[in-house]
Parts: structure tokens; sequence; C-alpha cells
């Protein structure tokens, strides 16, 4: 029997934040990203929320060793892991399993000031987008998220998300760019 996989949409796209094996692009449909706000962590993070049949995200596959989910369980400790095999489209053999990390519902909000984005992890997700999909993956990444109506705190000097990654002058120059087409409002950090 194989092992399971996941479906990163977020972080997790970032081969450098961690070291799961038998990483395929893939795409993952029905469903949309979207910053959330929870009583559960001080910051907006990203999520994946129902939407149209045909909608699709960009994401990556990764198989979980042994069906040993504690570690990644543990990584997203405030999300449910549901299961989306037959939602995801990738190259690889398909698995028996595959799951994604969603907030749940009941515990999921808006996003606003008082739960602002990490410039540190929004860039650690873009500089993943921008690996595997290249400048139009991250395109693709700000156009088929929601709630860029949250102010992003800008904590690149000290960095809050504990897997930030250093990004190069034209990534940031990148990442800086596709905010300003979204619109999001940048707050400097305390």
């Amino acid at each position: 029997m194989s092992d399971p996989h996941f479906f990163g949409y977020g972080s997790l796209v970032n081969r450098a934040t961690h070291a799961y094996p038998d990483l395929h692009r893939a795409r993952l449909r029905g469903w949309r990203r979207a910053w959330a706000q929870t009583s559960l962590r001080s910051v907006a993070f990203l999520t994946i929320v129902p939407a149209d049949p045909q909608a699709e995200i960009d994401g990556l596959t990764a198989r979980v060793p042994g069906s040993d989910w504690a570690a990644l369980d543990a990584r997203e400790w405030a999300y449910d892991r549901i299961t989306v095999t037959a939602e995801v489209t990738h190259p690889a053999p398909h698995p028996r399993e595959i799951a994604v990390y969603s907030v749940p519902p009941r515990h999921r909000n808006a996003p606003g000031g008082d739960h602002p984005i990490l410039l540190s992890y929004l860039d650690v997700v873009v500089q993943g987008y921008l690996r595997e999909f290249g400048e139009p993956g991250a395109a693709r990444f700000f156009a088929s998220t929601d709630g860029w109506q949250a102010p992003v705190l800008d904590d690149r000097a000290a960095p809050r998300y504990p897997r930030h990654q250093r990004l190069t002058e034209a990534e940031t120059a990148l990442v800086d760019d596709l905010l300003g087409t979204c619109g999001a409002t940048i707050i400097t950090a305390a």
C-alpha cells in the first residue's frame, strides 16, 4: 500500500521549509485560497475554502512516509486535515490518499487589522510559487487568494514567521509589486 500525500498550497510549496520526499506540482479543483483570522493565532494565515467546481489552485504534493502525520499535524496545528484525493491532479503515481489542511469553518473569520498577514510568511509562500511555477504562478497565487483587505505587517527586518527565508532582490521586488496590484495595505512592524 502506498504512503499518503499532502497537498500544500501555502508555505509547504516552498521546498526550503520542509524535507518531505517525492514532491510534484499539482492542482486542487473546487477550492480557493483565503487569508483567515482565527482566535487560535494572532496573525492571518492561509486556508482553503470551497469554491466553484471549476476553480483550481496550484500547489505541491509530497509523500508522508509511513503514514506518519504527527510532525505535519504539529506544524499545521490550527488546521483540520481533510481528504481531497479526487480533487487533486498531478503527474505522480496516484497515492491512496491526498490530504490538505484547512482552517475549520467554526474557527475561521475574515482577516482584519488585529490579525495582519506577516510579510515574512508571504515572502516564503511567494518564493515557493516563483521557484515552482515562475512569475505567472506567483501572479496566479495572488489572483486565486481572497482576503487581501487584511493589512500586511512588514516584519522583514525582524521576521516573526519561524520558517522565514531570505529572498533575492528580484524576489523581494516581485512580492512588493504583486502586493501593489492587489491593493494591500502595508503597515510597519513596531
